[in-house]
């Protein structure tokens, strides 16, 4: 089943496209006709685009992993915002801070040092500054969490990147390339699709397009997560269904050894005592062994052999 139909997509302005001779030649494939010197986009191409994207990102959300958003036009600036802060994954929907990707060592240096400054804050060093020093730091805590908020959370390169519109943001796309992650993007008329993984023809300049596409995915990432819950609880469950299994095998065990040393005389209980701890004893020196490694064949003592 599909996930929207081709009338939400039309209310939304989906299929508007850009002039003619803006146009790219790799997106004929998806655009269905011309009118008035503006291309218009096939929907039903943008519905099976969409269904692949959405299940694509679905399996990312579903192995744990982060994908990042990335939408710096004023357009999807706040729906992208409002949508991803919902299921908790990284943003940017400011400047993109060139090397973010490609040099992330550097940017998680940025992200600690906001760290640092709130620790400042609480453990009293604040109070030891002077007030004209104070409102430096905390004015570039401002300026840090303006650009580097959003992916504080991100601790490590994540798994994809979802882009609105890969011609303004061509150079996450670059590094996204450059470093083999997984490309998603909503692609108008004028952009190339073959520079993302899987791209979304759509139009990206109207929000109503933008959110409508951005909800989808949010939606299948949703899906995602609440599978990997889902298959959690139950991997838990199995392992305590085990536990307890094991726990009445041993019990059931130990009641038929105490019924069988009931019916065992003194000397026939005393030598199966003594039969377990020679038992328990070779385990032991087994075990030591192990640690210890072979020690190898040793020289008998004695004199030395005389060299010939």
């Amino acid at each position: 089943m599909a996930r929207t139909t081709y009338n939400e997509l039309l209310e939304a302005g989906v299929h508007f496209g850009h002039l003619r001779r803006k146009w790219n030649p790799n997106m004929a494939p998806y655009i269905f006709m011309e009118r008035n010197g503006i291309h218009i986009i096939d929907l039903n191409k943008t519905i099976a685009k969409v269904d692949e994207a959405a299940n694509a990102l679905k399996q990312v959300a579903r192995s744990g992993k982060k994908i990042l958003f990335v939408a710096t036009k004023k357009q999807a600036q706040d729906t992208v915002k409002e949508l991803v802060q919902e299921v908790n994954m990284p943003f940017v929907t400011e400047r993109w801070p060139g090397g973010m990707l490609t040099n992330f060592a550097t940017i998680r240096k940025a992200v600690k040092k906001m760290g640092a400054i709130d620790k400042m804050a609480t453990d009293g060093t604040f109070d030891n500054m002077a007030k004209r020093e104070r409102l430096q730091v905390m004015r570039e805590r401002a300026k840090l969490e303006k650009q580097f908020g959003s992916i504080a959370d991100l601790n490590r390169l994540p798994a994809a990147i979802f882009v609105v519109d890969i011609c303004k943001e061509h150079i996450a796309v670059k590094e996204a390339k450059k470093l083999n992650i997984p490309t998603f993007a909503i692609v108008d008329t004028n952009a190339n699709p073959l520079d993302v993984d899987f791209p979304i023809p759509a139009n990206d300049d109207a929000s109503k397009s933008i959110h409508i596409i951005v909800k989808l995915m949010v939606e299948a990432i949703q899906e995602g997560l609440a599978e990997r819950k889902l298959d959690k609880d139950k991997a838990a469950e199995e392992e305590e269904e085990r536990e307890q299994e094991e726990a009445r095998e041993e019990k059931r065990l130990k009641a038929l050894e105490e019924a069988e040393d009931k019916d065992l005389s003194e000397d026939e209980l005393e030598e199966k005592k003594a039969r377990l701890a020679k038992k328990s004893k070779m385990k032991d020196e087994e075990g030591k062994d192990e640690r210890g490694g072979r020690s190898g064949s040793r020289r008998p003592a004695g004199k030395r052999p005389r060299k010939q």
